[in-house]
């Protein structure tokens, strides 16, 4: 018995059940032929060919027949490794803590999510893999981020630019920008929440994106690069983009963190029903046994697991009425 790499549902000796082939690899059981050294050349090599930001180690591929080819244009799938530099803690568990907490997203939040699995190099060492939601049909999709929107850059921001920015005005880009404001709002908001529960403290401008849909108007993209970058990076703050522009609630001011407060008040400036707004973040705690199991099935090591549970359970208080 096994688990599958991408939904993990336990299979029968298969890497992947059939499902998941086909919405990952079009029905074709995957070959990656590539060892960790060559992964590190490529990325080298054609770093600067690559449409793809942040500075974790990736590369592009695209599938011909059943093989997973390195490619420096028409890329379909983003192959990321363990980083090379050194992380403070659970340096391994990075390609498994992403697939997990894509998958709780999606499977139990039911946020939209670029699909992704995990993957071998040749030596055995596992790498995450996801599917680029920009193409369609062999055709370009418009998608746009959030700084590349609001014309942020390191020209006029600094290089910290991708964390100049807030929640707060981050919402009034979907309002500015979606026709479907009253639907892709609440996405937005609950990516938030699930970011701030998931101990994701990276959630930058960078990792929100519009994308055309094909109707003409513009929606929030899939989710992606979501994970708990806080069992790597223990002293980090909880979130990357302050929640407000200006404002700052008293229990913020005496926790120094964010709480069931402020996440009302986000929803407030977000033209939610508070109600709405009470139930999504109930659902936090409402679904925590299927968020234990998940954790329970995934690939990370038994000590990383240990610690993402203990992040999500303490952040749950945070949010608690």
């Amino acid at each position: 018995m096994n688990n599958c790499h991408s939904c993990l549902k336990i299979v029968e000796n298969k890497f992947y059940c059939n499902a998941c082939l086909r919405r990952m690899f079009n029905g074709k059981l995957p070959i990656m032929n590539l060892k960790k050294s060559e992964f590190q050349t490529i990325r080298y090599e054609m770093i600067d060919h690559f449409s793809i930001s942040g500075v974790q180690d990736k590369i592009s591929l695209k599938l011909e027949k059943n093989e997973l080819i390195p490619t420096a244009k028409n890329g379909e799938y983003i192959l990321k490794s363990v980083p090379h530099q050194h992380l403070p803690k659970f340096q391994n568990d990075v390609p498994a803590n992403e697939h997990l907490t894509m998958q709780i997203a999606k499977q139990i939040f039911k946020i939209t999510t670029a699909e992704n699995a995990l993957i071998y190099f040749n030596e055995g060492e596992p790498a995450y893999i996801t599917k680029r939601f920009d193409r369609r049909d062999n055709e370009k999709v418009h998608v746009e981020d959030f700084c590349q929107i609001a014309g942020l850059s390191p020209e006029n921001k600094g290089k910290n630019y991708k964390y100049q920015f807030s929640c707060q005005a981050s919402g009034e880009i979907i309002k500015k920008h979606s026709s479907a404001y009253k639907i892709e709002i609440e996405k937005l908001y609950k990516l938030i929440l699930f970011n701030y529960v998931f101990g994701n403290g990276d959630a930058h401008l960078k990792n929100f994106s519009l994308i055309e849909s094909l109707h003409g108007d513009f929606i929030l993209s899939p989710a992606y690069d979501l994970l708990n970058t806080s069992i790597h990076f223990p002293n980090e703050s909880r979130l990357a983009l302050d929640l407000f522009d200006d404002f700052e609630s008293e229990a913020y001011k005496h926790n120094v963190f964010y709480g069931y407060i402020d996440f009302m008040k986000l929803a407030e400036f977000y033209e939610l029903k508070p109600k709405r707004a009470e139930r999504m973040m109930s659902e936090f705690s409402v679904l925590k046994e299927k968020v234990k199991n998940l954790i329970s099935l995934s690939f990370l090591s038994e000590a990383a697991k240990e610690k993402y549970l203990e992040i999500y359970l303490d952040r749950l208080k945070a949010i608690e009425n």
